[in-house]
């Protein structure tokens, strides 16, 4: 026998092979990663690949957030699995049908993303058939028209999850009939302590906290809250108001997190506003940690007109221990208002404010002498904020996060300050007066914390913004890079980002005028040495509406280029038809062609990104399609490049 094995050992070249190891031991390796990295080994060996067939029954998390799977991916990849405790997908791709291979028993959290095609049967069949689910997120569920909507699928899931914690129902809950919406909440999971609301009233929220009589009963029996635990509420809903303000403060009594958004379509009456009455009931109760309060200006260009420095004071009052603070369109708030906030909240850490039209360098003047330690700054269409103000935030040496877009008078004299930032990780400049001059004050951060920068729109900046930015050397931590609505970035810019070998995971560079084929091209060739592999590490590219791309572009976009990418966004109109062949020959890409805002930036990405060893297919799709025969995509995309080719 000994004999037999050296014989087998010297025909391998006296090297043995993955056969030989033991199943398990190749399984509880396997098993430690991602659904993404599992199919990228099971594409290398038939040994690899059998044992990763065997894990997928058994891995306790399975998160797979950077692909839409269509049907026949789900089944491939999510087999029966008594241990599965964690699932998160996204169902662009999935409709009810889909339901079966969702719903399994054993979970404790399912995230299902993008469940437009889906009714609200999907809710149902999840009170059914996962009773010990801890944590449930549902997004755009039945948007697309014609899915049908029942109130009694939405008191299944209530009823049936009874051991529901954290829930986020990310759509329009007013497509439920109101009058049974209030009955359905009574069957809650008494252990909930998390909701969070895509769209719901104001009215109704009033409705469902106050404490009054239940129907048909006795005026003197008052019925209970209906979620008496909750610690974390986020609501969007039509006017944020004193009455609503008034029954969450009082109602819910271990409130630590309300984050509130409205989007009016109309300016609102007294009665449907938020006053300085309104502010000066919040936290009741004194155990509020975060509060947001925003008024977008999606519909309308609108602000709380009827909340100044008097309401902020009334409220800084109640909310000595915050440590995170977020007010959006607060229009008649001084540095009188503001300065409150800073001088009477000593633990703040996180402050946002947005269209602050009246705040200006003095909030920050003697921010320094504050026991503040602020980590994240947000000062979004703050336009009267300078340098000065910019210098002085600065003394706070544990910023990890500085958002100053639409801060149109800051320059770079502001950057010599943000580039002493030791721990800055996150910096966001769109739209401020900087210049290649000013941008290279941020080489060190590049070289050491900075992971995501934002320039879009500072028009001042040139291709030699990137030599600026990355010097000569390649070492760098930079992976999100935003270069749109730059008019002086040209393909030149592009060859000096390629050549600067950065290992740039996201790039943005969406209405550049001068950006054509040659920038593409760049790209495509674009080799990082990064942790041991080489290759291309873009997986999202953004170049919607770059003026100089033609047909030429599309064919560098094909196999084998740019083998991580997962996101795509170019402009339609220019070949429509080369557009949709690459999305047919590409199903694991996600090709965006009406200028949408790429990426997962508006759910939990932190597990969407990982390092594969890619050879010349996708792994997933290699995962799959093993041993069949290739579409005819690559020759639609041929013959729509030949069309296009004999057109000019």
């Amino acid at each position: 026998m000994a004999a037999e094995e050296a014989e087998v050992a010297a025909g391998n070249g006296g090297v043995e092979s993955l056969e030989s190891l033991p199943s398990a031991l190749l399984a509880t390796i396997m098993i430690k990663l991602d659904p993404a990295s599992i199919c990228s080994v099971a594409s290398t060996c038939r040994t690899l690949r059998a044992c990763a067939s065997q894990i997928l029954s058994f891995v306790p998390n399975f998160h797979l957030l950077d692909v839409a799977p269509t049907m026949y991916l789900l089944v491939s990849l999510l087999p029966p699995n008594p241990y599965l405790k964690s699932l998160k997908v996204d169902c662009c791709r999935l409709d009810d049908s889909a339901i079966n291979h969702l719903v399994h028993p054993s979970l404790h959290e399912l995230y299902l993303h993008n469940c437009g095609n889906f009714s609200s049967r999907l809710l149902s069949e999840i009170g059914t058939a996962c009773p010990d689910l801890r944590s449930l997120y549902l997004g755009s569920v039945a948007e697309k028209r014609g899915r049908a909507i029942h109130i009694s699928d939405l008191e299944e899931l209530l009823r049936g999850c009874s051991e529901l914690e954290t829930l986020s129902l990310m759509f329009d809950v007013s497509i439920f009939p109101r009058l049974h919406f209030a009955r359905a909440w009574t069957l809650a999971s008494v252990n909930l302590t998390s909701l969070e609301i895509g769209y719901i009233s104001a009215v109704v929220v009033s409705e469902l906290l106050s404490p009054t009589a239940t129907p048909n009963q006795p005026q003197n029996r008052v019925r209970p809250s209906i979620w008496p635990n909750i610690q974390k509420l986020c609501l969007s809903v039509d006017y944020i108001t004193d009455a609503m303000i008034g029954t969450i403060s009082k109602t819910l009594i271990s409130l630590n997190h309300l984050d509130l958004r409205d989007a009016p379509i109309m300016e609102p009456r007294v009665s449907f506003d938020l006053t300085n009455a309104g502010l000066q009931q919040i936290n009741q109760h004194g155990k509020l940690k975060h509060l947001s309060l925003v008024r977008s200006q999606e519909f309308l260009v609108t602000y709380f007109r009827r909340v100044n420095d008097l309401g902020i004071l009334l409220m800084a009052d109640r909310c000595s221990s915050m440590e995170s603070i977020s007010l959006g369109g607060f229009c008649r708030v001084t540095d009188t208002g503001f300065r409150a906030i800073l001088h009477s909240c000593s633990k703040l850490c996180k402050l946002k404010v947005s269209h602050g039209t009246k705040l200006t360098d003095l909030l920050f003047l003697d921010i320094s002498a504050t026991s503040l330690s602020l980590t994240h700054v947000s000062l979004r269409w703050c336009n009267l904020l300078t340098n000065l103000a910019v210098a002085h935030l600065a003394s706070n040496v544990d910023l990890a996060f500085l958002d100053l877009r639409d801060c149109r008078s800051l320059g770079d004299e502001a950057l010599v300050a943000i580039g002493n930032l030791p721990k800055l990780k996150i910096l966001l400049l769109d739209g401020c007066d900087i210049s290649d001059v000013g941008i290279s004050y941020l080489r060190k951060l590049v070289a050491s914390t900075l992971v995501t920068l934002s320039v879009r729109g500072c028009k001042r900046l040139t291709d030699q913004c990137i030599p600026a930015l990355f010097g000569t050397s390649s070492k760098g931590v930079l992976q999100e890079l935003d270069l749109s609505n730059l008019p002086n970035l040209s393909d030149m810019g592009v060859l000096l980002l390629a050549k600067s070998r950065a290992p740039i995971c996201e790039l943005r560079m969406r209405q550049c005028a001068q950006i054509g084929d040659t920038s593409v091209m760049a790209l495509a060739s674009m080799q990082v040495d990064n942790d041991g592999w080489c290759g291309n590490s873009l997986h999202l590219l953004d170049l919607y509406n770059c003026g100089r791309l033609t047909a030429l572009a599309f064919r560098w976009l094909k196999k084998p280029y740019f083998q991580r990418l997962r996101w795509l966004g170019v402009n339609g109109s220019v070949n429509r038809d080369m557009v949709d062949a690459l999305a047919r020959s590409r199903p694991y890409l996600h090709v965006a062609c009406r200028g949408d805002e790429l990426g997962n930036i508006q759910w939990d990405h932190s597990d969407s990104f990982y390092v594969y060893d890619y050879e010349e297919m996708d792994e997933l799709e290699q995962w799959i399609l093993d041993g069949e025969v290739e579409s005819d995509n690559d020759e639609e995309m041929e013959e729509a490049d030949n069309d296009d080719d004999f057109n000019e």
